[in-house]
Formats: C-alpha cells, structure tokens, sequence
C-alpha cells in the first residue's frame, strides 16, 4: 500500500485544521480549498482529509452521520512512546477536542481517545516493540517469574 487517506466530515474546515496542527500534524496546501484540507499525518503515507459536511456528502448517497453522537470509526495511530501518547491527547484537549474515556493500560500496550470537535475518534497509542514485532506473548515470555 502507497498511501492512506482517511475521509473526515466536519462542520468547520478552519477550526478542524487548527485541531489537527495542534496535533503536530500539517495541512498540505496543494490539496486544500474551501471545502477539504489534507492533514499530513505521515509524509508519504498517511493522511485526513477533513472535508466539510457538504462537499463530504457528494461522495455518498447515504445520510452522513454525527460522529459525536454514533462513531463508526476510530483511525488509531501509534506513536514511539506513552509519553508522546500524553503529550498528544493533552495537545488535543488544549485544542478544543474532548477524551471520551479514560487511558487504557494493558501493560503490553497504552491508548488513549481523542475525540476531534466534531466528534471523530482518534486513538492515540503506544505498544512495547517486543510486543509490536512477536505478539503479547513473546513479552509476557520475557517476563521473570513470580515466587
């Protein structure tokens, strides 16, 4: 796979891209207008389109939902350490977005919700390379045993 791009419908473009800049993200302008902005998540790889509400409808037939009311998709995204998780939620919050729940640890793993402003919901996550490469598992093998 090339590249991803993950459609967001939103109410307002300006204070959509504002969120996502908050995030440590930037908006590439060669494919950003009125009606949609391409947030660069990952150069080369990943990305929102965070498309108004309208021009999000002429891609469908079907009725457009609230995602602050019934989500239906959570994009995650990994990042290098929990406390780069932290500082990203924290980020976010500060940006005018909202944690729908609270961090879950799993040892292993660590994730935390962002809900955007118009309620899109971003995991923001952390996951032990051992783990990451061979499974929970391999980590949980690697573990001293308790007397």
């Amino acid at each position: 796979m090339k590249s991803m791009f993950v459609n967001l419908p939103v109410t307002d473009l300006e204070r959509a891209k504002a969120f996502y800049t908050a995030l440590g993200f930037s908006i590439n302008p060669k494919f950003s207008d009125h009606n949609a902005a391409c947030v660069v998540v990952e150069d080369g790889h990943n990305y929102f389109m965070i498309l108004v509400r309208e021009y999000f409808q002429t891609f469908t037939k079907l009725p457009i939902g609230d995602p602050s009311v019934n989500p239906s998709v959570s994009t995650a995204i990994f990042l290098e350490t929990r406390d780069a998780v932290d500082t990203a939620v924290t980020d976010g919050l500060a940006a005018g977005g909202s944690e729908p729940q609270p961090a879950s640890d799993y040892g292993f793993m660590y994730q935390r919700q962002l809900a955007d402003p118009d309620g899109n919901l971003i995991e923001f996550g952390w996951m032990d390379p051992v783990a990451q490469e061979n499974g929970p598992e391999a980590l949980a093998e690697q573990q001293p045993e308790q007397a």
